[in-house]
């Protein structure tokens, strides 16, 4: 560490509390020679790289609308009553869809009477492969591949299957694809936010990061007004529509983006951080990048690059007893955030309210969250926020399955999501400043896990609750709250500046466990 501490500038703000100094670090570096203010070309790349999150939401949520089970009616000369008779207990040729058969996999494939464990198979199943594919690829964007390309395979591992299912002839390979694009979508968001946070300055880092936030949220948005316009097609021109797309974007992503100079820089590649730097600096620090400063510079990138392995990202976090304590409180949080926030979408015809209508008001509920977390991140304590979301959304969830007003209730449902919205941005941001560079992308890849987990259960509750409404929700509002109530034992990162070592963090830690 001695090489970089000579890099030292006695006005740089300490990451640790102000009665231990702390010299210069390689986000020093980066702070000395980017300006503080967001140019054109930083913000071109960072909008670049947080519409990722647009593609993301959609193929998380489209199983909302491909996946549902359509309205029926009787024929005539048959009495029965869709609101309380059970269609499994009529004859087949007494009843039919209201809508084309091809318009959703329940009505296509007839699995109507198959029971809630299949119908909320496939949308598991997604949620599985994002499990699965989290913990296989997180630590690539911290070793052997970086921010960009972990991206760029992300997206195509996602999309590119997507297409595959649209051409599904069963459920079964219907829930296979559906594995695998969600294999490929698990670090997506993770390596969008860490990437672009890394773009900038430590001035616009949250609000950068808000950027794929709103992102995610139009993407949600577009799906009930894509699925609208197709609402008499088949359920396959929706992943058509959301997946080709997505494949174009990767190749945007591949050839006009920046890798992270942060990442560069502790991997050792010289030539290439000096170019990135060079591009995101003002004219007037370009001296500054000189073959001696970065030869002096690069020394202790090198040297970290030589630790790092593909694995050994996960296990830092797992020896470090302050650093796995960390995990495990944040990986809670986004569990039961996810609970609700994976859930309640899917859990929207429970309600018996119109489900485009529904889907609609849940993205629009984000519009305000997301716009207002870019204007009041840099000013809120993360820790209290996060528990105090937490708690809102655990009351409203199954205060929202109680009520028999519609207007009512949907507006408690939509106050839960919200709720859930907010507390999970907060709680990716809290994550990213709470580890250092060499983890920071498996640490927040965990927490996206973490919230997975819990989409993995939720369409297996949201299925229960189209009889039982008050069971799931019950299980999501109270899981919700006392995972977020664990968030009061980690130390507060409002104001700092990023660590680049365990070392460092380290070291504050000590200093925040003996305030």
């Amino acid at each position: 560490m001695s090489n970089i501490n000579s890099l030292s500038s006695p006005t740089e703000p300490s990451t640790c509390p102000p009665e231990q100094h702390h010299l210069r670090s390689l986000d020093g570096t980066i702070e000395h020679c980017v300006s503080p203010n967001l140019s054109w070309k930083q913000f071109l790349q960072c909008i670049i790289v947080s519409f990722a999150w647009f593609f993301d939401a959609q193929q998380t949520f489209i199983s909302v609308f491909t996946d549902a089970e359509p309205k029926w009616t009787c024929k005539k000369h048959f009495s029965c009553n869709y609101e309380t008779t059970d269609i499994c207990q009529l004859p087949r040729d007494s009843w039919s869809w209201v809508s084309p058969a091809r318009t959703s996999i329940v009505s296509e494939w007839s699995l109507e009477c198959a029971g809630p464990i299949i119908t909320g198979l496939p949308a598991s199943s997604f949620f599985l492969g994002c499990l699965v594919g989290g913990f296989a690829l997180a630590s690539l964007a911290d070793s052997s591949l970086g921010r960009k390309n972990l991206l760029v395979l992300s997206c195509l591992l996602m999309s590119l299957p997507g297409l595959l299912t649209a051409f599904s002839t069963n459920i079964w390979m219907y829930c296979g694809w559906r594995f695998i694009s969600g294999f490929g979508r698990a670090t997506i968001g993770t390596c969008a936010l860490v990437h672009a946070s890394e773009l900038v300055a430590e001035k616009w880092r949250a609000r950068v990061g808000v950027i794929g936030f709103l992102c995610f949220t139009l993407g949600f948005l577009s799906l009930p007004a894509i699925a609208f316009l197709l609402r008499s097609c088949s359920w396959r021109l929706i992943y058509l529509w959301t997946c080709v797309p997505c494949v174009f974007y990767s190749l945007l992503v591949y050839f006009s983006v920046h890798e992270s100079p942060r990442w560069l820089f502790i991997k050792g590649k010289k030539q290439e951080f000096a170019k990135t730097l060079r591009s995101m600096s003002a004219p007037e620090h370009w001296s500054t990048l000189t073959e001696s400063f970065l030869s002096h510079s690069m020394e202790w990138g090198e040297t970290e690059s030589e630790e790092l392995g593909i694995c050994s990202a996960l296990a830092i976090l797992l020896q470090k007893s302050w650093a796995f304590q960390r995990l495990a409180v944040v990986t809670l949080a986004g569990f039961g955030i996810g609970m609700i926030y994976y859930g309640i979408p899917l859990g929207l015809s429970n309600l018996s309210f119109d489900v485009y209508l529904s889907a609609t008001f849940n993205a629009l509920s984000e519009l305000p969250v997301t716009l207002a977390m870019f204007f009041v991140m840099g000013k809120l304590r993360r820790k209290g926020t996060v528990v105090g979301l937490a708690l809102l959304s655990g009351i409203c969830c199954p205060a929202s399955a109680l009520v028999r007003w519609k207007g009512l209730q949907i507006a408690l449902e939509i106050v839960s999501f919200f709720m859930a919205r907010a507390a999970f941005d907060v709680l990716l941001i809290y994550t990213l400043e709470l580890f250092p560079t060499c983890v920071r992308n498996s640490a927040v890849s965990m927490v996206r896990q973490a919230s997975l987990f819990g989409g993995v259960l939720g369409p297996a509750l949201a299925a229960v609750g189209r009889k039982k409404g008050l069971l799931s929700y019950g299980v999501f509002g109270a899981t919700i709250s006392v995972c977020g109530l664990l968030i009061a034992w980690l130390p507060e990162t409002k104001g700092r500046v990023l660590c680049d070592t365990m070392e460092e963090e380290e070291e504050c830690n000590k200093q925040w466990l003996h305030k």
